[in-house]
């Protein structure tokens, strides 16, 4: 019997029951992983409070996509696996927030002896994220100015980092004045209070007239309309969240008025979609990490147990940048 933490209903945090279930033997394809560490992403609150991808139909469900530990059996069919050896997965579906679990061997990385898994655990999600973003969704070159929303939250962190290694000219926004220090120690060049509604005039000013190359938002409707003042002519919009709501259906004639725009809505489900394209990524990221060019931190950990306790805390924002769950 193993440890997990369900949904049964959509709500608030005391809707996640901690559980004990029988998981049985890995099939062909697939691996036992005894998680050691586990991330948490708050696309998992949303979720939870029901704006997700499932219906009630999928209920019980065990929420968490990423993860690290120690591969404890492998079924037939595995082999670039073997029992020992340390793993990790930010594509891995639904199933993460448990002590141990089974998951297709296709969707984990073996972890370099320099990654411990702790920090596999906090880079994952947000480290491949912050790779496409960065690399593909919109190629940041020398010299670019760049707006990131949230800077202090988890990707937002990341990206600013490696943006800034980029050499890149970093523009970072937070919600609250107390936050501007930690962002500008995360490598922005500036920071900007998106909680200001008119925040493209001081963009515009830092960028000499001009905007942005690119904007990266997470933040999705309160910001769209700033966010795209702030954009240099031809420049690139990508929205990769909606933490305040999702847009509403865009005109695309208010993209070329702003200067031509490109607009991308991104998924990291669509960038990272093959075996090559996740290698390529997670060693990417995990390079990164051993450079010193991004941090893979654990901000604060939680027991399995008190899971409903961090989802409540990354709720009422008592928390910031990475949570980690430990078994």
């Amino acid at each position: 019997m193993v440890k997990v933490v369900r949904l049964y209903e959509f709500g608030g945090p005391d809707v996640l029951k901690v559980e004990d279930v029988e998981i049985g033997n890995p099939e062909a394809h697939e691996i036992l992983l005894e998680q050691t560490a586990i991330g948490i992403n708050f696309n998992e609150i949303l979720l939870r409070q029901g704006a997700g991808s499932f219906p009630p139909s999928d209920f019980p469900v065990i929420l968490g996509r990423e993860a690290a530990g120690i591969v404890q059996a492998v079924g037939s069919g595995v082999e670039q696996l073997k029992i020992g050896d340390r793993v990790a997965y930010g594509m891995g579906g639904l199933g993460g927030y448990a002590e141990a679990r089974l998951i297709p061997a296709a969707r984990v990385v073996k972890l370099p002896d320099q990654i411990s898994e702790m920090q596999a655990a906090s880079i994952m999600v947000k480290g491949l994220t912050s790779y496409y973003l960065l690399h593909q969704a919109y190629s940041v070159q020398p010299g670019d100015h760049v707006l990131i929303h949230v800077a202090t939250g988890g990707v937002g962190r990341i990206l600013c980092q490696w943006a800034k290694h980029m050499d890149a000219i970093v523009i970072g926004s937070v919600s609250r004045d107390d936050k501007k220090q930690l962002a500008l120690d995360v490598g922005c060049h500036h920071v900007i209070n998106s909680q200001n509604p008119a925040f493209d005039e001081e963009v515009l000013e830092l960028t000499g007239g001009t905007g942005v190359h690119a904007v990266y938002d997470p933040i999705g409707q309160q910001s769209f309309v700033p966010s795209l003042k702030s954009l240099r002519v031809r420049g690139s919009f990508v929205a990769f969240g909606d933490l305040s709501g999702r847009l509403e259906p865009i005109d695309p004639h208010i993209l070329m008025e702003a200067g031509s725009i490109r607009f991308i809505r991104t998924s990291l489900r669509h960038f990272i979609s093959t075996r090559q394209e996740l290698d390529q990524a997670a060693e990417a990221v995990f390079s990164a990490v051993i450079a010193g060019h991004i941090e893979a931190l654990a901000d604060q950990t939680y027991k399995l147990q008190d899971t409903a306790r961090a989802h409540a805390d990354m709720e009422e924002r008592r928390v910031s940048g990475t949570t980690i769950l430990v078994p």
